[in-house]
């Protein structure tokens, strides 16, 4: 950051001590985002953009006040500054709580996402020759493949964050990926098939070098035969069975019934968008709830390798941590912020609070919630179950505004039957209660087995915010499970 900004974010912390600010942080963050998409021979959009300002959030008899811009002089800064403060003192005067915020130790520090192929470096016709030939491979696959789309997004924050405590950050994240995906169409019928996940793939806090290693022209004629297959493949059938989760699907099955039931905000009832708060209500904290059974144990952390909600300070300055959610199926721990942290009596904040833009004031979000590997080579797992079903890249999802109740539909699904994996299953959905269906774990495969997953468009908050974060996990085995609703 040039000097000029540096002193401008300085300055406006200043102007919030002067106008009596209890305490106040002042970020500037410049965000560039590229996004590549193709849909059949033609470039369906082709976008950079960038945004780029100042964000004051100001703590004033209790309560915030936030307030932002995109003119970066000292003249719009003070002002600013004033409004901020102005608004945490009008909040004061209904508020029905005094906000207090958890202690961290105070950082000065430059930090920046380790890549070796900065992606926008890259140039725009090596992206679109991809993706082209991705949706050509796709598309001369069979006729029946009417729609072949294939996409890259990457995304580069700096963040320069100031408080009054003394915290001083200048923090660069970087990721990019991408996916590809095939509809095929006969008769009335309609399949699709993503890969290396859906909702537009998968995505790191890596460089270009991560959409190179997805190898998406193989995917793409991957996408197509299946969703060939898929057209003439058996429907599941209404049962209790068991069954296997894949990577991807496994990967939105933690992201709904763990990552936001554990948002402390959603706990507290702060938050309620985008389907609600929590059953995971602080009453149960430390009460030996059991959340799953002893296999079960999960994590939020923001220090994995290439995992995409991984950072160095989220954008309260808390540093980047690791932190029990669930230990050996008992709730044990929250994402949270200094603020709710406070609230419920915890020493710290689990570092969980940003914002998706220099206009937007930190929330709650998610890191990587990941779920710990077990003992199982995933052949063995197969082998050793008798009867069943595997999963895997989500088609659809419901889920209730507590987090308890959810049905999920997936792209691919195969019956097991006497330890193979045989005919493949079309229309695959299950069913289950979010404690129960944890509780019903039976084997989940090792740390070989074990990868990150990456989110780019998490949505939560009013106004929305989309985050991106990641999700650990390895191909996880259930129990007696309902399948087959509504398929």
């Amino acid at each position: 950051m040039s000097g000029n900004l540096a002193d401008l974010v300085t300055y406006a912390l200043k102007c919030c001590e002067l106008r009596g600010a209890d305490y106040a942080d002042a970020k500037f963050m410049d965000t560039h985002i590229e996004l590549i998409s193709f849909k059949n021979e033609s470039l369906e959009s082709m976008n950079r953009t960038k945004k780029r300002g100042i964000g004051i959030r100001v703590l004033k008899n209790g309560s915030w006040g936030f307030a932002s811009t995109n003119e970066l002089t000292r003249d719009k800064v003070t002002e600013l500054a004033e409004s901020a403060v102005k608004i945490a003192k009008a909040s004061s005067l209904v508020r029905k709580f005094e906000i207090e915020l958890a202690d961290e130790p105070i950082y000065e520090d430059t930090v920046k996402t380790p890549v070796k192929k900065d992606p926008f470096e890259v140039g725009i016709d090596e992206k679109i020759g991809v993706l082209q030939e991705c949706t050509n491979r796709a598309k001369s696959y069979s006729e029946s493949i009417k729609v072949a789309t294939s996409n890259f997004i990457a995304r580069k924050d700096h963040l320069v964050l100031h408080t009054t405590e003394g915290t001083k950050i200048d923090q660069l994240t970087i990721w990019s990926g991408g996916g590809v995906a095939s509809t095929a169409i006969e008769s009335g019928e309609v399949q699709t098939r993503s890969l290396p996940a859906s909702f537009r793939g998968d995505f790191q806090t890596r460089g270009y070098e991560h959409f190179e290693e997805l190898n998406l022209l193989e995917a793409a004629e991957k996408t197509a035969k299946e969703s060939i297959e898929l057209l003439t493949a058996k429907k599941m059938v209404q049962e209790r069975s068991t069954i296997i989760l894949g990577h991807s699907q496994l990967a939105l099955q933690v992201h709904e019934s763990c990552g936001h039931p554990t948002e402390l905000d959603r706990a507290l009832g702060y938050e309620a968008a985008y389907a609600g708060t929590s059953f995971l209500t602080p009453d149960l904290l430390n009460k030996n709830f059991k959340y799953g059974n002893e296999l079960v144990t999960m994590v939020a952390d923001a220090t994995v390798p290439g995992g995409l909600g991984t950072f160095f300070y989220d954008h309260e300055g808390v540093k980047a941590q690791s932190n029990l959610l669930v230990d050996k199926g008992i709730f044990v721990g929250y994402l949270s912020s200094r603020e709710t942290a406070k609230t419920v009596g915890l020493e710290r904040s689990s570092g969980a609070a940003r914002s998706m833009g220099y206009d937007k004031i930190p929330i709650i979000r998610m890191t990587n919630v990941n779920l710990k590997p077990g003992d199982w080579n995933f052949d063995e797992l197969i082998a050793d179950t008798k009867e069943g079903y595997f999963l895997d890249t989500n088609r659809s999802w419901s889920i209730d505004d507590i987090r308890m109740n959810f049905q999920f539909g997936s792209e691919i699904c195969y019956r097991i039957k006497n330890g193979e994996m045989t005919e493949m299953v079309k229309n695959s959905t299950y069913t289950g209660i979010t404690p129960e269906f944890w509780g019903s774990v039976s084997g989940i495969c090792k740390e070989k087995e074990w990868r990150v997953f990456g989110t780019p468009n998490c949505g939560k908050g009013e106004p929305g915010q989309a985050a991106y974060v990641g999700h650990g996990i390895a191909p996880t085995r259930f129990e007696n499970v309902r399948v087959g609703i509504l398929n």
